[in-house]
């Protein structure tokens, strides 16, 4: 049925939607923008850096110091190195993955690299890492779902997306792929899952323990 699995990282992979939001809102919050969880679940998941902070300039007037980016992601990588964690059951997913897979993620290659390799999923990045920086269009447009693909060498309409957010998921579907939404990750948790007609997956799961019995013939084929 599918030909390539395509695994979002942030919230997917790696337990890091939480962290990355929760210190976006403290730094805001120092030059006098508020906004919530829920603010940034709406607004800012699965979304690329620039894009982020467009919208910050355009929703709050705010034109951010070129300093920010640097400060904010060193910062944010700080923490990462404390408190990370690869998301239950991934590991040992894509170990029995007997289908090619690959990640295509709205981090930059750095902090998606790095990311990865603070919680023992290095060997991911490389030539199967894929970043929003390849494209001219971000999540939620279809770009980097079907650039890929194109690199894979595999049919769109033969790919399975694992995705956290609504942006992503949208951007799976604008591909012609096939959707599954994972809802196991911290950011999620004892959150409505609100999903608008043009996001609406093909299946949901919670918890990568459950990934071979929604699909057990994505295991061990070769």
């Amino acid at each position: 049925m599918f030909d390539l699995v395509i695994f979002d990282c942030d919230g997917v992979l790696i337990d890091s939607e939480i962290i990355s939001a929760q210190m976006l809102i403290d730094a805001l919050a120092e030059r006098g923008v508020q906004i919530d969880l829920a603010y940034v679940a709406r607004h800012f998941l699965g979304r690329s850096y620039p894009t982020v902070m467009n919208t910050i300039r355009e929703q709050f007037n705010l034109t951010l110091p070129p300093d920010f980016e640097e400060e904010y992601r060193a910062r944010l990588l700080e923490r990462f190195e404390r408190d990370l964690k690869v998301m239950p059951g991934v590991a040992e997913v894509i170990a029995e993955m007997g289908v090619p897979y690959c990640i295509a993620t709205s981090s930059s290659p750095m902090r998606a690299a790095r990311s990865l390799n603070m919680v023992g999923l290095g060997h991911l990045a490389g030539p199967k890492l894929f970043t929003s920086t390849l494209v001219a269009r971000g999540k939620p447009a279809p770009d980097l779902f079907l650039y890929a693909a194109r690199a894979m060498a595999a049919d769109p309409a033969r790919c399975l997306v694992i995705e956290d957010s609504l942006t992503g998921i949208r951007a799976g579907l604008a591909a012609g792929m096939v959707v599954w939404r994972f809802t196991g990750g911290s950011h999620l948790k004892d959150r409505a899952l609100d999903e608008p007609e043009d996001a609406r997956p093909h299946n949901r799961f919670a918890s990568f323990a459950a990934f071979y019995d929604i699909a057990p013939e994505l295991k061990g084929r070769t």
